[in-house]
């Protein structure tokens, strides 16, 4: 070998290891200072004392644990998002025993730890580049939309620590889209974070049936142990229009239905594709399990707006590959026409389409409400903190009257240039996903759950309700894992995994 090649060879080397050291996001590799987790395991230990001494033994081990939790996402950030994604599906509003002021959340304390790893990665040059897709223009103009709006929108309410809380966490999961993309930089980061859901979204699935399937008092009692980590107490079993002499509805550990059912429509959409694939992300069995658990806890939760939405994610996975689907799916429809149990799910839909149930009276109040403010109020709404007329009120069963109402129809076209750009840039690099079905039923399912939450965002509001944190968190999440996805298949998979990775 003469020393041209030994230089050309050691510089395409040098270039290989630049690279590796670009796709890891660990900041504790082996070969990385000891120094950062060190400083952490003091602060840890310093913090456990204090509030050992001042808290008692549980907001210590609290402390303790957070700390050690800190540890685990530092030595591997994939970790925090799996926290992330394990929260929002099986403990969404509990919240730690330590109060500053406020009370922080388990789902802002894994959050916050990918934000600050990420951010700290930047920070200490580990990472020397960022990824980011066509969405980021208009998300970036929609938090600023928003920004704007909390802050014009303060002379109509008291600034009080809960909303400066609230409104930072829908912060939060918005720009968490942009740390999504960065992170999903190989086909394989994306994979797990997919696995994942489906796994977290059975078990809600699980949990929910388990809980319904149990006699009231027994139900009931079970989800007042949750009052320990935040968790309302009393009576929380839900029925049908608040009624008990109507059919209980699911509700697992989400304490609203139509928040479970958002859940689980996402998760309907992103596995009915696996489930007709060729190449399935999982065995045939375990994914026909799962997609039997998720819909089985969706039916359970009566959520009309989530089943409508599940059909049409599965109707776009129909229509854009997989039409054996469409055979399953009117077979489900038979069944749920046909059985004897179904038919009080059946009259709820036609009594919805009817507007003959409460339910559905009430909602299209609200949107008459929701119009007069948007009237009154249509450039940047009137903010997160009130109204200023006594005869106006924010909470409406609709995500877009919800953003118009708050951040006017600047925040609205904001939100639909996010839509539009995402299944813009998805239909322009539809053949480079057809290309490997395997990947193709991820990318497919993706859109799909985004698509379905969408049209249940016309009759329900938690997708951007800063009460419901979790499901606004996961749309954004799927909304980012999306366009990652389509990123992907349109660039060649030459990335390599790292062990530290």
């Amino acid at each position: 070998m003469t020393t041209t090649d030994r230089r050309e060879t050691g510089e395409h080397r040098g270039e290989e290891a630049k690279e590796r050291r670009d796709r890891s996001w660990s900041l504790a590799t082996p070969d990385a200072s000891p120094l950062v987790l060190g400083l952490l395991f003091g602060v840890t230990a310093v913090l456990a004392g204090i509030v050992l001494a001042f808290g008692g033994p549980i907001a210590g081990a609290a402390v303790v644990l957070g700390g050690l939790s800190a540890i685990l996402v530092l030595r591997n950030i994939e970790l925090g998002f799996f926290a992330v994604i394990a929260v929002v599906a099986l403990l969404p509003f509990a919240t730690l025993p330590v109060d500053i002021g406020l009370t922080p959340t388990f789902l802002d304390f894994a959050l916050g730890a990918v934000v600050v790893v990420w951010l700290l990665g930047i920070v200490t040059g580990r990472q020397r580049r960022i990824v980011t897709a066509p969405v980021a223009l208009p998300l970036i103009l929609f938090i600023f939309i928003a920004i704007f709006a909390f802050i014009f929108g303060l002379a109509n309410g008291p600034l009080t620590a809960t909303l400066l809380r609230k409104f930072a966490e829908l912060l939060l999961s918005l720009g968490f889209v942009l740390i999504v993309i960065d992170y999903c930089r190989t086909w394989e980061r994306l994979e797990r974070l997919v696995k994942f859901l489906l796994l977290m979204g059975a078990a809600a699935a699980v949990v929910a049936i388990g809980l319904w399937l149990l006699p009231e008092d027994a139900a009931n009692s079970a989800l007042n142990a949750l009052t320990r980590v935040g968790y309302p107490g009393g009576w929380v079993i839900r029925y049908i229009e608040e009624n008990p002499e109507l059919s209980e509805r699911a509700i697992g550990t989400s304490v609203d239905p139509n928040s479970l059912g958002g859940l689980l429509l996402m998760m309907g959409a992103l596995v009915g594709p696996q489930m007709v694939t060729k190449r399935p992300l999982f065995r045939r069995r375990v994914i026909w399990i799962i997609g039997g658990l998720v819909f089985l806890g969706l039916i359970l939760t009566f959520s009309r707006g989530a089943m409508l939405g599940l059909a049409a994610g599965l109707g776009l996975v129909a229509v854009a590959r997989y039409r054996r689907l469409l055979p399953y799916m009117a077979v489900v429809a038979v069944i749920i026409l046909l059985l004897p149990f179904a038919q009080e799910y059946v009259a709820r839909f036609v009594e919805g389409f009817q507007g003959d149930d409460l339910a559905t009276q009430m909602r299209f109040g609200e949107y008459r409400d929701a119009m007069r403010l948007i009237a009154r109020y249509p450039v940047f709404g009137v903010g997160f903190a009130g109204t200023p007329d006594i005869d106006l009120y924010l909470a409406v069963a609709s995500v877009y009257f919800t953003i118009a109402g708050r951040m006017g129809l600047f925040g609205l076209l904001a939100f639909f240039g996010i839509v539009g750009t995402v299944f813009i840039y998805a239909f322009r690099n539809r053949k480079a996903a057809r290309a490997d079905e395997h990947k193709d039923a991820v990318w497919l399912g993706l859109h799909a759950a985004l698509l379905g939450a969408l049209v249940a965002g016309i009759f329900d509001h938690y997708l951007f309700n800063m009460d419901f944190h979790h499901a606004v968190t996961i749309f954004w999440m799927m909304l980012g894992m999306a366009v990652a996805a389509t990123r992907l298949v349109t660039e060649p998979d030459t990335s390599l995994e790292v062990i530290s990775d």
